[in-house]
């Protein structure tokens, strides 16, 4: 009995020591984003994602930093290997996680956005159809979910924009996203997290008459 109990003991500070970890590490690993330490920060997410196996989490984070510090990038070679680099990571975390995931359809919207954000004659008509069903496809999974109306809000504004219509039209779902986020909790631990001041920013740089 005292045995039985012995090893039930030490599962369980097993089980809290990698636990608490996984948590350092991803804590760590946000902090690095914070400060804009974006190479520094893939690759920690890249290593809890290699001791996580079963865990989307570091994954979808490997490649969302990836893609994320794509935007803005000028040389080709670079913008490749990150955008590859984010590529094999999404699809990673496609196969850890439920097929209708929204979080993992926002991110590869993403992932398409910074092609096309590259070079918009190149891969406007290749993607730019292909992005709008995957945001659709997204919105009709969670419909309430604030960080799948912004994204889409982003998209369908950055598509407006580019044909010189105006952006009025989306500032309500970003309005909506907004007060949406007031109550919205995360499903769970490091899940993805509504960005108040981009949607702030949005509003101030877009909706003010």
């Amino acid at each position: 009995m005292k045995t039985l109990l012995y090893l039930c003991m030490a599962f369980f500070t097993i089980s809290a020591s990698a636990q608490s970890q996984y948590e350092v590490g991803m804590k760590k690993a946000f902090d690095l984003w914070g400060e804009n330490k974006m190479g520094e920060a893939s690759n920690l997410f890249e290593r809890i994602a290699t001791a996580e196996k079963d865990n989307w989490i570091p994954v979808y984070y490997t490649s969302q930093v990836n893609v994320i510090k794509s935007f803005g990038e000028k040389d080709p070679a670079v913008l490749k290997a990150q955008l590859d680099k984010a590529l094999d990571f999404l699809n990673q975390a496609k196969s850890l996680t439920e097929e209708d995931n929204p979080y993992i359809k926002v991110l590869e919207g993403q992932y398409y956005t910074a092609w096309i954000t590259f070079d918009g004659m190149t891969y406007g008509m290749k993607y730019a159809g292909k992005v709008t069903t995957i945001y659709n496809e997204a919105l009709a999974l969670a419909p309430e979910n604030p960080i799948v109306i912004f994204g889409k809000a982003q998209w369908d504004a950055g598509t407006a924009k580019y044909f010189g219509k105006p952006m009025q039209p989306f500032c309500a779902d970003v309005q909506k996203a907004i007060e949406l986020s007031q109550n919205f909790e995360p499903e769970g631990a490091f899940f993805p997290k509504f960005s108040s001041d981009r949607a702030q920013e949005f509003i101030d740089t877009n909706c003010k008459e």
